[in-house]
């Protein structure tokens, strides 16, 4: 057995730092967290290439005293606690005393800092986690932490680090929660000298929720509120329709700190049964505040896992403060309609006892005149009316219908010459008969002339024979019975019964399709361009496939400000299916991998086959639900492109035995 030693500091601290910092977020993380707990107002991130090479963190907090700077570097050592009762209600972010240290340990770190009783300010230079120069400098009050070449002294680190822009929507995603948390403070975010998050601090959530989820997706969210014993919650929660495709918009927080609960995503989403769409996960940003002592953060380095004295009385207090927003009336959305003015039209001279006409076709003419009853009628003054239609069309007055007639055969259109303006009757008489001539005969067609009995026939080549075709079967392997709920499409094939998602079996056949030939859909440019704000880590994955997204008829670009503007989509999706398709393509992008050029490929194609299939829902022709069948009878398409399967089966003695006749 091999001696136990104890390791050197050197190598403990790195393997502490490995638990506390994963990657550059980790860094901007802990930092964040400590301008926080030191007050401070403004708070400044900015990174450069992922923040794998240069990481500043700059707030106005109240700094750090000369003589505690060396100290705040070293392991275990916070200004947060003091006693082990100080454990049981921590009511800070930080308390550990490990993340500087750790920081310093696989990095080179700068440190500026003042407090607003000193008159200069102290400058430290870390490397490894040792000392390299200490010197008094002038610099305003708060503290400014630089940190340079993250994991340099660990190769073995780097090697699992992602790409830069991935990298960097990491660290973008931390600071917009920092700012959620806390709309108190001003958060800025530069990203290679671009400026992409700029919060107001004014204190409201509803600000710092505009500034960090954009526009369209605040106004999107309701206020949220309800109170209990020693429990309360407080914020926003989307509505119904404006769920999204993952969960990246719901963000919890317990006390100021964002945490990830199971326990109140599941309470979130039981609020919402029944009135979201299947597949769509609301977005909720729910402040929690609860006594300290019922709470424990000393779970996990990263303390972002959180334990409840009481899960229940946690999953209540979420569950009825989502219900009731859900639940609460509100006014509906009020429609303005422009109301059209009216056609006036010009005529010579208009009476007000004037009797106004209709134009109806000859055949409804002829269906009036079955009536028996005649009702006078005051004719009026008449301007008759004139169009250019196929099947002649006669002016009639709105009165009762005419006496009974015959109907007549459809007459060939008529030249009626131009009535004149008839005098005003001095009592009512009865209006006049227009009588329609019958059709001329047809003419008869000339008798062929006979051909003499001497005369030959004439030679005629006979036709090449037709090629024999195969006889078709006498009955068909499978039948199509009919479709029910207008998304499942019964197929017969002996003793058994197959039930068809049509839009699965189509989206495969879409799929297929389009892998096959490498289709490249048109693209149609859009009169008015498209503002989207997805997520970080959505966004950089997009950013990078902008090519391949450019192939299938996507023309996009970054727009500053964590936005992505969309200039141009494929011609088969419509105006309000642009924004869902591309969040299913990050989405899937970011679950596979954007590595694999193959595996984005094919999932760019998932959603574009999804998209163009038919929807359960739809009313389709018979000819096309058996070209799906045929698919699927066909061995041709068993699973849809997710995985699911598009058809189940049923056989014979299955309903033998619900009838009970086996």
């Amino acid at each position: 057995m091999s001696k136990i030693f104890q390791l050197d500091p050197h190598v403990a601290d790195l393997i502490a730092a490995g638990e506390v910092v994963e990657r550059p977020a980790s860094v901007v993380k802990e930092l964040t967290e400590n301008a926080i707990d030191a007050g401070a107002t403004q708070i400044t991130v900015e990174i450069q290439r992922g923040g794998m090479s240069y990481i500043r963190v700059t707030d106005n907090g109240s700094g750090i005293e000369p003589e505690d700077c060396l100290v705040a570097f070293l392991r275990h050592a916070t200004s947060k606690i003091r006693t082990e009762y100080d454990l049981e209600a921590i009511g800070t972010l930080g308390f550990r005393g490990e993340a500087l240290a750790a920081i310093s340990s696989v990095s080179r770190v700068e440190l500026m800092t003042r407090t607003a009783d000193h008159p200069e300010g102290t400058a430290l230079l870390l490397e490894g986690g040792s000392v390299r120069s200490r010197e008094e400098i002038g610099c305003p009050v708060g503290t400014t932490m630089i940190v340079r070449d993250l994991f340099f002294n660990t190769p073995a680190r780097q090697k699992f680090m992602k790409r830069d822009s991935a990298e960097g929507a990491a660290v973008y995603a931390v600071v917009q929660r920092a700012a959620l948390s806390h709309p108190e403070v001003s958060f800025r975010f530069i990203r290679e000298g671009k400026e992409e998050l700029n919060t107001p601090g004014d204190g409201t959530l509803k600000s710092a929720m505009y500034a960090v989820l954009g526009r369209d997706l605040a106004l999107g969210f309701v206020p949220c509120s309800a109170e209990g014993e020693d429990i309360s919650v407080e914020g926003f929660v989307s509505q119904p329709v404006c769920c999204r495709g993952s969960r990246n918009s719901q963000f919890f927080f317990v006390n100021g700190r964002y945490v990830k609960s199971r326990t109140m995503q599941a309470a979130l989403e039981q609020a919402y049964q029944n009135q979201k769409m299947v597949g769509k996960f609301p977005g909720c940003v729910l402040h929690l505040t609860t006594r300290l002592s019922g709470v424990d953060v000393n779970v996990h380095p990263t303390k972002t896992e959180v334990k409840f004295a009481s899960e229940k009385r946690l999953f209540d207090a979420v569950y009825y403060a989502v219900k009731g927003a859900l639940e609460a009336k509100t006014a509906p959305p009020k429609a303005s309609l422009e109301t059209a003015k009216p056609r006036v039209e010009r005529h010579d001279t208009v009476t007000p006892n004037q009797t106004f006409f209709q134009t109806v076709p000859a055949q409804e003419f002829r269906a009036g005149l079955r009536s028996t009853e005649v009702a006078p009628y005051d004719a009026g003054p008449v301007r008759p009316v004139r169009r250019e239609e196929p099947e002649p069309y006669i002016s009639i007055p709105t009165a009762p219908p005419f006496p009974s007639r015959k109907p007549e055969p459809t007459p060939p259109p008529l030249n009626r010459p131009e009535p004149t303006k008839p005098a005003a009757p001095e009592k009512p008489r009865e209006p006049e008969r227009i009588e329609i001539p019958d059709p001329p005969a047809p003419a008869a067609m000339p008798a062929a002339p006979e051909i003499p009995a001497t005369q030959a026939e004439p030679n005629i080549p006979e036709a090449p024979a037709a090629p024999e075709l195969p006889e078709a079967p006498d009955t068909p392997a499978w039948r199509m019975v009919g479709e029910v709920l207008h998304t499942y499409i019964i197929v017969e094939r002996g003793d058994e019964v197959w039930f068809i998602d049509k839009h699965a079996a189509h989206e495969r056949m879409n799929f297929d399709r389009l892998k096959a030939q490498h289709h490249r859909p048109m693209r149609q440019l859009l009169l008015t361009p498209l503002i989207l704000r997805p997520g970080p880590e959505e966004r950089a994955a997009l950013l990078e496939q902008l090519p391949l997204l450019e192939e299938f008829g996507f023309e996009a670009e970054d727009f500053g400000g964590g936005s992505l503007i969309v200039r141009s989509a494929p011609d088969y999706l419509e105006q309000d299916q642009i924004q869902p398709a591309l969040e299913e393509i990050a989405a899937a992008l970011l679950t596979t991998g954007t590595a694999d050029p193959d595996a984005a490929r094919d999932e760019v194609l998932h959603t574009m086959a999804c998209k163009s299939a038919i929807k359960g829902g739809w009313k389709n022709t018979r000819e096309e639900l058996e070209a799906v069948c045929a698919a699927v009878m066909n061995d041709e398409v068993r699973y849809c492109p997710h995985g699911r399967p598009v058809a189940i089966q049923l056989d014979k003695s299955d309903f033998e035995k619900q009838f009970k006749r086996a």
